[in-house]
């Protein structure tokens, strides 16, 4: 019979044929010197205006090197957005858009990673302004490599779209001509180095 101890934590006692069985998670954060997030949006229809957040955070854990079970966590800080100019940084950092005030952070987590080679899958939930909403992101795994600095890294990058209108970001404008200023669609960009941890 067992005892308390044993009850509480049943998988110190069980046999070595099924502890094999145990996978031990490995955590991989983001190296953000070798890392960025960006996005683009249509203005006025006829072109591309582009931005990125200076500051993000990310974790990748899985029990393979190869990361065949990857699972995701990122978050990004509204303040740090930027697109080259002050006033119109401001203005996405307004409640018009962001409410950077309110809603510091953006985030994702994954809720499925489907893998077919070097080409991914990474669905999960992104949420914006208090409003989640489930999304699917693609991938390009370019692989694992020791750095000069004997750091084991990973690489991806990682594209999709969103509209922003899902995240209750609404604010728009029509010029006197009838061009809307600003698109609904928003391309998501980002290339990331994760560094797996000791």
């Amino acid at each position: 019979m067992l005892n308390l101890y044993q009850q509480l934590f049943p998988i110190s006692y069980l046999p070595l044929s099924s502890k094999k069985y145990i996978r031990i998670m490995t955590t991989w954060k983001i190296d953000n010197m070798h890392s960025e997030v960006g996005f683009k949006v249509r203005h006025m229809m006829i072109s591309n205006v582009s931005g990125n957040f200076a500051s993000f955070d990310a974790t990748l854990n899985s029990a393979d090197d190869n990361l065949a079970d990857a699972s995701f966590d990122f978050s990004a800080a509204i303040d740090s957005i930027q697109t080259g100019v002050a006033d119109r940084d401001g203005h996405l950092k307004s409640g018009d858009f962001f409410d950077a005030a309110a809603y510091p952070t953006l985030s994702f987590k994954s809720t499925e990673v489907i893998q077919h080679g070097g080409d991914w899958q990474i669905k999960g939930d992104m949420t914006i302004k208090g409003v989640s909403h489930p999304i699917t992101l693609n991938a390009e795994f370019a692989g694992v490599a020791v750095d000069p600095y004997g750091q084991t890294k990973a690489g991806l990058t990682i594209t999709g779209k969103i509209k922003r209108s899902d995240f209750g970001l609404t604010w728009s404008a029509v010029t006197e001509a009838g061009n809307v200023v600003l698109g609904d669609e928003i391309t998501l960009i980002s290339e990331a180095q994760f560094v797996k941890q000791a």
